[in-house]
């Protein structure tokens, strides 16, 4: 089990920039797959990236790809999505979690999650 804490949300203009990061506790971090989902007001939980325990891998939502990039650094525990070129419907509460199977795209095969980070994008 991994405890997740993310930060870096907040409010920008379209067409601006954000890095969220999300803090692992546990010394097991380097054996998970992380992702990141978001969930606007009234919609389902929806994934956004994933990246492969050593980093090696990763993959994308269409909605982001291009836009969105997922990082890590284990030695740091941590687990980043830089997203360039945001839009309204990029507003949402972003979450980090974590999972033992490789790039799962929906959210029950993951296993531990952060509170979440807000992102809200202006027009």
């Amino acid at each position: 089990q991994v405890q997740l804490v993310e930060s870096g949300g907040g409010l920008v203009q379209a067409g601006g920039s954000l890095r969220l990061s999300c803090a692992a506790s546990g010394r097991t971090f380097s054996s998970y797959t992380m992702g990141w989902f978001r969930q606007a007001p009234g919609k389902e939980r929806e994934f956004i990236a994933a990246i492969s325990w050593s980093g090696s891998s990763t993959y994308y939502a269409d909605s982001v790809k291009g836009r969105f990039t997922i990082s890590r650094d284990n030695a740091k525990n941590t687990v980043y999505l830089q997203m360039n070129s945001l839009q309204p419907e990029d507003t949402a509460v972003y979450y980090c979690a974590a999972s033992r199977v490789v790039l799962p795209t929906t959210p029950e095969r993951y296993v531990d999650w952060g509170q979440g980070t807000q992102v809200t994008v202006s027009s």
